[in-house]
Order: structure tokens, then C-alpha cells, then sequence
């Protein structure tokens, strides 16, 4: 494993389960390509009051020579107090988790690592911090350069591409586009294609119920969604719909499609949640680097009892070498108006 091959896991909000996940995945695994982003004290604290014993190699750089059967981190924040409250929003931890967000991006972006994983992080806490984003997939696109990029949530069952993120409900037939459509379609194809699925089957979901049934129910399916389809299709996508969207999901599950792009957070991620937290990845896809997630929040009613689950975030870790050895050697070719790589 050469140095700039690495993946960065960032640590998470402190005061959440993401210090206890990183540590049990390494307890467990060990993984030899990954550097955790984070606190160093701060994780060696969390190895202590889970009474693991596991060694802490403090990096200099992400780069360094790793010692066999360690937790290497590179401190990329502000130390933590040791009085941090687990299980409590604060601003210095909102503060900490933000800034190993942005320092592994901004590594990832001059190619010291090759992707990122990355533990939950509080919205309340970074936004009390002062960082006015809704959540990872945001900052990750405005540090990127503003560009396009879209939310996959992936499981052994099931993927899905979201065209609109944190937004009220109440705003999503204003914000939903032909171009916005298209993005979407575009973004959840290659992704597919980089996880090794040949000409994916991409079905797209009605904004209404039923998908409007022609126009009965509101006129987004005729006005929006329908001519996107038909030009993502022009453009050589194997896209259908729109599809009622209290059936597409189950349809995809029995394998009739390869990937659903829902209109809205909770169409699309309450399907596959559904399926199991532990199993879940969140996957942002329009980036010039691998980015994938676990797929659950901080879980503060739980935070320091030792019972957090770190098979999400192996899951991530395993997506993440997926998508970086796929995408060396795929050749997909980028799709006119949209994000050149995932």
C-alpha cells in the first residue's frame, strides 16, 4: 500500500459513537489502509473506558510508516477537552469534527489520501460552531469547488440516489429541475457502473403518490420528471419511470432494477434504512475522490456504553476499496453535464 493510497476515517463528533466505532473497527480488523483523521488523545481516551487495548500511533503526517496492530491518527483538530460531555451537542465538538472533515478533504484533494471515510458528525453542533451546512455531503461539495454532486445510500439490496438532500419537504417541487433530474440519473449511473454493474437499470421515482396517475394528483411526473427520463435516455442511460414510489423500492429489492433515484431524503433513505443500520453506506457521489459514510447519526442516547455497532462503518471502509479499485480500471466515461468522477 503505497502512502497517497490511503483512506482517511475522520473521527466523527467526539461527544457521539464515532471515537467508539473507529476503535472497535481497528480492535477488530486492523485495517492497513486507513488513517483516522481525529484526536489522538481523545481516541486513546475512548480505547481506555472501553478497556480495549490498543496502541495509539501518533502521525506526523498521513503518510507516515504505520506500526503493525495500531490505531494511527493524525491529529487534524483542535484537542478535545477530556470534560466533553458524551452524548451532548456542543460547539467545540461540532468545532473538531468539522475540521477533520475539511483537513481530510483538503488532503484528498492534493492527493496525500485517496478517499474518505467518514464517522457522523452533529448538525446542531457544527452549525453552533459556525459552520452553516446541513451535513457532510454539503461541505464536501462547497469545498470541492460548489460542484455537483448527489447522496447514494447503498446496501446488499439496495441503492439509491437522492435528488434533493436537506431541504424541507415543503420546498421540494420548487427545487426539483429537468437539469437537477438529469444530474441525478446521470450520477446514480455511474456510480453503478464504477461498483462493476454493467449498463444499470436506473428506475426513477414519482414526486406524488402514485406518480400523479397522469396528472390527478400534481403535474411534476409530466412537467419535470418525464422529460428527464427522456433525455438521460437520449444520452444513452437505461433509465425508466417515473415509478409510484410505494413500489419502486420493493422492485429494486427483488433485483428488477440496480438503482432508484427518489425525489426527496426521506422517499428514498427510509427504504433502506429499513433494511438494517449496520449494513447501510452512504456514498457521495460527483467528487474527485472516494467519499463514503456510515449510515447512521451520532446516537448520543448511547454514546460511551460501549454498544455501538462499528459494522456500519466496516461496511464503509469495504465500499470505499471497492470504488477505489474500480475505478482505475473501469474507463467510465464521463457524462456531459455531469460530475466527472465519483
Amino acid at each position: 500500500m503505497n502512502n497517497n493510497e490511503r483512506l482517511a476515517i475522520t473521527m466523527g463528533d467526539p461527544a457521539g459513537v464515532g471515537p467508539e466505532i473507529i476503535v472497535k473497527l481497528f480492535a477488530q480488523t486492523c485495517p492497513v489502509d486507513c488513517v483516522v483523521y481525529g484526536d489522538s488523545r481523545w481516541l486513546a481516551q475512548t480505547a481506555n473506558a472501553l478497556g480495549i487495548k490498543l496502541p495509539i500511533q501518533r502521525l506526523d503526517r498521513p503518510g507516515d510508516k504505520l506500526e503493525p496492530n495500531a490505531l494511527p491518527v493524525y491529529d487534524a483538530c483542535d484537542p478535545v477537552s477530556v470534560e466533553l460531555a458524551l452524548g451532548k451537542v456542543s460547539a467545540s465538538a461540532g468545532k473538531a469534527a468539522y475540521q477533520c472533515v475539511q483537513r481530510a478533504i483538503d488532503d484528498a484533494l492534493a492527493g496525500t489520501i485517496k478517499g474518505i471515510v467518514t464517522a457522523p458528525l452533529n448538525k446542531q453542533a457544527i452549525h453552533m460552531a459556525g459552520f452553516d451546512f446541513p451535513g457532510h455531503t454539503e461541505i464536501l461539495a462547497q469545498r470541492c469547488g460548489a460542484i455537483p454532486v448527489a447522496m447514494m445510500l447503498a446496501n446488499d439490496q439496495i441503492r439509491v440516489v437522492l435528488v434533493t438532500i436537506h431541504i424541507p419537504l415543503s420546498q421540494v417541487a420548487q427545487t426539483i429541475s429537468v437539469e437537477l433530474e438529469v444530474q441525478a440519473i446521470g450520477l446514480a449511473q455511474q456510480a453503478c457502473l464504477k461498483l462493476g454493474v454493467p449498463n444499470p437499470r436506473v428506475a426513477v421515482a414519482g414526486l406524488n403518490p402514485h406518480a400523479s396517475e397522469a396528472g390527478k394528483f400534481g403535474h411534476e411526473e409530466q412537467l419535470i420528471i418525464e422529460p428527464a427520463i427522456v433525455q438521460a435516455q437520449a444520452m444513452g442511460i437505461n433509465a425508466s419511470g417515473p415509478w409510484p414510489g410505494d413500489t419502486i423500492f420493493g422492485r429494486a429489492r427483488l433485483g428488477e432494477f440496480d438503482v432508484v433515484v427518489a425525489q426527496y431524503h426521506d422517499q428514498g433513505l427510509i427504504p433502506v434504512k429499513y433494511l438494517g443500520l449496520d449494513q447501510g453506506v452512504n456514498v457521495t457521489i460527483g467528487l474527485p475522490f472516494v467519499r463514503t459514510s456510515v449510515d447512521h447519526g451520532t446516537a448520543f442516547d448511547i454514546a460511551g456504553k460501549g454498544i455501538a455497532s462499528a459494522a456500519s462503518l466496516g461496511q464503509a471502509v469495504d465500499m470505499a476499496r471497492v470504488l477505489l479499485k474500480n475505478a482505475a480500471s473501469s474507463g467510465v466515461a464521463p457524462i456531459k453535464g455531469v460530475a466527472k468522477d465519483i
